[in-house]
């Protein structure tokens, strides 16, 4: 009997954690609003990026040692700390601090879409009529979403969201270009050594901001507090769990799970931020979810491939 038990944990169990780590990616939007209250956007990322940095680096100290990549690779590991790490965390957050954590949770989505896009553009993978169908059903959502026919340079949620679409190009062409080292090297390996490498961009700019900080102190510290947890729950904790599931289930069934996540938010924004659903949000959620539903579907491309069994998909 207890070996049926502890038979069954063992299948349970992944799928917990699987859950676990939605629920944090979800939260991170609505948390990083909070931070931003009393933040600038690019000491938020310094802090961030600074301190997963540090916990990556003491983690795979635990698991084994850091292994140093070859010079010939060293090209590669930089480019995809910039475009993964550097200008994804900028940029996205920076855009969070703009727009709406639903917003943004929603334009996240569609990384495997982006992804296959780049993907095709640098002749990594084929392009088919249902492909193409996928992108246009979710490209026609974020634009819809954005609404560029109204733009104005004066209208925040605007800007912030075309600054999460270019975030979200950039974090598709990491991906796309990222796979052969993460094959080689380790998944956790590489990581650390992406926010290891971002930290020399993104902790100059922080300080430059650091007076940016809320003077008042009891605000300040629910500032701070929400800014650990974003280091500490959807950062370190969130990696780690969704690489361990992976060891454990098939990256299709990591990837059932990752679209849990602009649920959370979209549950959690309005209760913790005070944000509304509109009809533009409904109507650009469906068609984005309809894209990226046919181009995760069977006989689904490399690159999605690659996004579902990344620890780090649709983490930001």
């Amino acid at each position: 009997m207890s070996r049926v038990l502890l038979a069954k944990d063992h299948r349970i169990a992944p799928h917990l954690a699987l859950i676990a780590v939605q629920v944090m990616f979800g939260t991170w939007p609505v948390v990083g609003k909070v931070a931003l209250r009393g933040l600038s956007s690019t000491m938020l990322v310094a802090f961030r990026v600074g301190g997963a940095a540090v916990a990556f680096t003491l983690l795979q100290r635990q698991l084994g040692q850091l292994v140093r990549l070859p010079h010939r690779d060293l090209l590669r590991l930089f480019l995809c700390s910039l475009l993964g790490v550097s200008l994804n965390q900028l940029l996205y957050v920076k855009g969070l601090s703009l727009t709406t954590a639903i917003n943004a949770s929603l334009l996240s989505t569609a990384i495997p879409v982006f992804t296959l896009l780049i993907s095709i553009v640098l002749g990594l993978d084929r392009l088919s009529w249902r492909r193409v169908t996928g992108i246009a059903l979710a490209a026609a959502g974020v634009i819809y979403l954005i609404d560029p026919v109204r733009a104005d340079i004066s209208a925040k949620t605007t800007a912030g969201n075309l600054l999460i679409v270019v975030n979200t190009l950039a974090y598709g062409g990491y991906i796309a270009i990222s796979k052969d080292l993460f094959t080689r090297y380790g998944a956790l390996n590489v990581i650390t050594w992406l926010f290891v490498l971002a930290c020399l961009i993104v902790l100059p700019v922080g300080v430059v901001s650091a007076n940016n900080v809320s003077s008042t102190a009891e605000q300040g510290l629910v500032i701070w507090l929400a800014a650990i947890y974003t280091v500490m729950v959807p950062t370190v904790a969130a990696y780690y769990l969704n690489a361990w599931a992976l060891t454990r289930v098939p990256p299709s069934t990591v990837a059932a799970y990752i679209y849990l996540q602009p649920l959370i938010a979209f549950g959690l924004a309005p209760l913790v931020l005070g944000e509304r659903w509109t009809i533009r949000t409904l109507l650009a959620c469906t068609l984005v979810f309809a894209g990226v539903a046919v181009v995760t579907a069977r006989g689904r491309s490399e690159a999605v491939k690659e996004v579902e069994k990344r620890p780090d998909a649709l983490a930001h």
